[in-house]
């Protein structure tokens, strides 16, 4: 049972002004914002124990570094992986997806080889994809979607062939808010013996994960969507796989050796981790990850979509209203447009009454032009949102309209 009170005394910025108005925070797809023990780790990380790691012998350094590779195992279990080192710090959900792309890409795929991915894919899971069908002459296959903003399993098995090295795909779309069926794409893709990279960035903050019983070679998020810091997020890849990829870049900390003549290559997790990791976002995602684990995240889920089934109701009675992704399976994600209202003036007049939504393509150009549309005004949920801010919503959309009238 969430305790929505005790939640947002966690999360200071609530407490914001706009406008004279009380703030109602519903951009979290694009970012989340942060409970206090996350911004106290980061001060408690910097403050006593602030030294570069695994190279040290001294103190700091020795704490600095069992902080850090404690943080990987907190990630490991939040993710149910088998192993540690299956467990590689990036940068975020972007720098992950081209660390696949490229090391994946340099060893297994040739010219006239297919990568397939959908037609809902945030530009992070589509223009690395492109870069390295441009590199290497790949075709890259989309599988679309119906009116719904659902993929259809038999749709995406066509798109499949013996040409098909990899498949790229979003668990949950951060436009249409569609929670795809994974566990069974990548199941089809594994009778190919095709390897499936999932992109969890809008996944891991709503509904539990565990990428063994997804059987997921590849999964990627980024700290910052799940109340975690910025510039910091995971690649979980399967040992099998990451051993037998080239590393991604190279420098400190992913070597074993080096002379004039060779390097040779780190263990697992650090051939893939060149230079000074971010040793204090890693201890901070980590807080951010075990306070989500100690509400629970079922309970998120099961609050999140009483939050998204009022929100729905509560959009119809907006005349002229234009919903994008409607299906069943979904996460608290709503896409929408009024009438002729540019999505634009629609987020500017809601800003003016302490309302923060998202405006534009939502880095998903290709999938609104599928749609039809320019851009859509983009509410998105998460667990420390009310239904009175959602009534606040409803109000100002409608007031906002009465001044197009």
């Amino acid at each position: 049972m969430i305790d929505i009170q005790a939640i947002r005394n966690d999360f200071p910025i609530l407490q914001t002004t706009v406008y004279g108005k009380p703030l109602v925070y519903l951009d979290n797809a694009a970012t989340t914002q942060k409970p206090a023990c996350v911004t106290e780790q980061i001060v408690r990380a910097y403050s006593t124990m602030n030294a570069n790691i695994h190279r040290g012998v001294h103190y700091l350094s020795q704490q600095a570094t069992a902080a850090h590779e404690n943080a990987r195992q907190t990630v490991q279990h939040f993710l149910h992986a088998k192993f540690q080192h299956e467990i590689i710090f990036t940068r975020g959900t972007t720098e992950a997806i081209n660390l696949v792309a490229f090391s994946f890409g340099e060893a297994f795929c040739r010219q006239g080889d297919e990568i397939v991915i959908s037609g809902m894919e945030h530009h992070s899971n589509l223009v690395p994809w492109q870069m390295l069908a441009e590199r290497k002459g790949l075709t890259l296959k989309i599988v679309p979607f119906d009116d719904k903003g659902e993929l259809q399993l038999e749709t995406f098995e066509a798109a499949l062939s013996e040409k098909t090295r990899i498949v790229a795909l979003a668990h949950v779309s951060n436009v249409l808010g569609t929670v795809n069926p994974v566990k069974e794409i990548i199941e089809v893709a594994h009778r190919r013996n095709v390897p499936v990279l999932i992109d969890g960035a809008q996944a891991v903050p709503h509904i539990p994960v565990d990428v063994q019983t997804l059987d997921a070679d590849f999964y990627v998020f980024s700290s910052h969507k799940i109340y975690g810091p910025t510039g910091i997020g995971v690649l979980y890849g399967k040992e099998s796989w990451l051993n037998n990829l080239p590393p991604y870049q190279g420098g400190g900390e992913m070597i074993a050796t080096v002379s004039f003549e060779k390097t040779v290559y780190n263990e697992l997790p650090f051939k893939f981790e060149a230079g000074t990791p971010d040793y204090i976002g890693s201890t901070a995602l980590a807080a951010a990850l075990n306070y989500v684990g100690s509400i629970g995240l079922e309970d998120i889920a099961a609050y999140e979509r009483e939050l998204l089934a009022y929100a729905t109701e509560q959009f119809a009675t907006i005349p002229d209203i234009r919903l994008f992704g409607t299906s069943e399976r979904k996460s608290g994600v709503i896409s929408f447009l009024v009438g002729n209202i540019h999505p634009y003036d629609m987020g500017t007049l809601l800003d003016r009454q302490g309302i923060a939504v998202r405006t534009g393509h939502h880095c998903a150009e290709p999938l609104m032009n599928l749609l039809g549309v320019d851009g859509t005004v983009r509410a998105s949920f998460a667990f420390y949102n009310t239904m009175e801010e959602i009534d606040r919503l409803i109000a100002g959309i409608k007031k906002a309209v009465a001044m197009f009238v």
